[in-house]
C-alpha cells in the first residue's frame, strides 16, 4: 500500500513553522514528512535555513506516529558519514523508530560556503559508496575500523544506537545514482516530472542493480513539485522562496544572492513553466496519482507551495489523501 508524505522545506520556512506543519500533516493523515537539509537556501531575500536534524527532533517530540525522512542530507563534506549515522540513530531513538535517512551527493550551495571543494559527480559518487558502507555498518551496530580513499574510522561505534533498522534512501535522478542505490541502499528518492522517464532512468536500473546484488526489492520515494495557486500572480508569490532553484548555474552557486539575481533576470513565465500548477483538489489528485499508479512508488511526496500552507495541508488531508488512498490501496 502506498504511503503519502508531506514535504517540509527548510529553504522557505523557519524551523518552528516546519514543526507546526509536521503536526498539521499528522493531523491531516499523512504517513510521513520529508524534511530538506540545507546550509544555504535558494534565494537570500525571502528564505530560511534551519538545522534539519534539530527540527526533526522537535517534530518527533510534537507528534505521535508520523514518520520522518531527510530529503536529503549529504554525508560527504560538512558531515562525516559517521556523524550522519550518529544523527540518524539519535533521531530514530527520539522518534521511537520513526526515522528514515535520505542522502544525496549534494549541491555546492551547501558545501562551498563552508570552504569545501565540490568535486565533479564521479568523485561524489565514489565518496557516497564509502559513506553508504560506513553508515550502514554503524547503524547496524558494528564497531567499525575503516580505511577508505576518502573516509576513515578507528573503532567507531554508536553508543546510542537506533531502536531498530534505519533504512537509507539515496537521491537519484539518473542511472548511475540509481544503480548505486540498488547495490548499497534500501531505495531511492527521486523527483518526478514524467513517470515514464523516471521509470527508464531510475526505477529500472535501481531494480536491476538490487536484483543483481541479491538484495530485497528497493523502496521508491517519488516526489513532485507543484504550486497551489489560482493564477500566475498568486503562483509567483507562492514560489518566491524557490525561484533560485530554477536559475542557471544553481549546481555551482555558493551565494543565494547570485541565484536570486539570475532568477530575477528571467521571465516569470519561464520559471513558473518549470513547475506544475494546480488550483483544486481534483487537479492535485490527477497530478500525484501517476506517481502511485504508473511509477508504483512506495511513498508519494507532496512537494507543494502555496500562500497559505496550513490551509493547503488541511485540504490535502480532507480531500486529496482519502481519494488517493481509495485508488492506490
Amino acid at each position: 500500500m502506498t504511503k503519502f508524505a508531506y514535504f517540509c522545506g527548510h529553504e522557505q520556512w523557519h524551523p518552528e513553522e516546519l514543526v507546526e506543519h509536521a503536526v498539521l500533516a499528522e493531523e491531516a493523515g499523512f504517513d510521513a514528512v520529508v524534511v530538506s537539509e540545507h546550509f544555504h537556501p535558494w534565494v537570500d531575500d525571502v528564505s530560511a535555513s534551519g538545522f534539519a536534524f534539530s527540527t526533526i527532533g522537535a517534530m518527533a517530540a510534537a507528534t505521535n506516529h508520523i514518520e520522518f525522512i531527510t530529503g536529503v542530507t549529504t554525508p560527504l563534506f560538512r558531515f562525516h558519514p559517521g556523524v550522519v549515522a550518529q544523527a540518524a540513530a539519535t533521531l530514530d531513538r527520539l522518534s521511537n523508530g520513526r526515522f528514515t535517512l535520505g542522502v544525496g551527493t549534494g549541491e555546492n550551495i551547501n558545501e562551498g560556503p563552508l570552504g569545501y571543494e565540490f568535486p565533479a559527480y564521479a568523485e561524489r559518487n565514489a565518496r557516497m559508496s564509502e559513506a553508504l558502507e560506513i553508515m550502514r555498518r554503524l547503524l547496524d551496530g558494528e564497531k567499525l575500523t575503516y580505511d577508505g580513499s576518502y573516509y576513515r574510522t578507528d573503532r567507531a561505534k554508536l553508543y546510542s544506537p537506533p531502536v531498530g533498522p534505519v533504512p537509507i534512501l539515496m537521491a537519484a535522478g539518473g542511472p548511475k545514482s540509481a544503480t548505486l542505490a540498488g547495490e548499497m541502499a534500501q531505495g531511492v528518492i527521486t523527483s518526478v516530472k514524467d513517470p515514464s522517464e523516471t521509470i527508464e532512468k531510475v526505477v529500472t536500473p535501481l531494480n536491476q542493480a538490487a536484483k543483481a546484488a541479491n538484495r530485497p526489492a528497493p523502496t521508491i520515494l517519488a516526489t513532485r513539485w507543484t504550486i497551489f495557486a489560482g493564477d500566475d500572480e498568486e503562483a509567483w508569490k507562492a514560489i518566491f522562496s524557490w525561484r533560485g532553484l530554477r536559475a542557471p548555474g544553481r549546481l555551482e552557486a555558493v551565494d543565494p544572492a547570485e541565484l536570486r539575481e539570475k532568477a530575477d533576470t528571467l521571465p516569470r513565465e519561464e520559471i513558473l513553466g518549470r513547475y506544475q500548477r494546480t488550483d483544486s483538489a481534483d487537479e492535485i489528485i490527477r497530478t500525484y496519482r501517476p506517481l502511485a499508479e504508473d511509477l508504483e512508488a512506495n511513498i508519494v511526496t507532496f512537494q507543494m507551495a502555496s500562500l497559505d500552507q496550513p490551509a493547503l495541508i488541511r485540504l490535502l488531508g480532507s480531500e486529496v489523501l482519502p481519494a488517493l488512498r481509495t485508488t492506490t490501496s
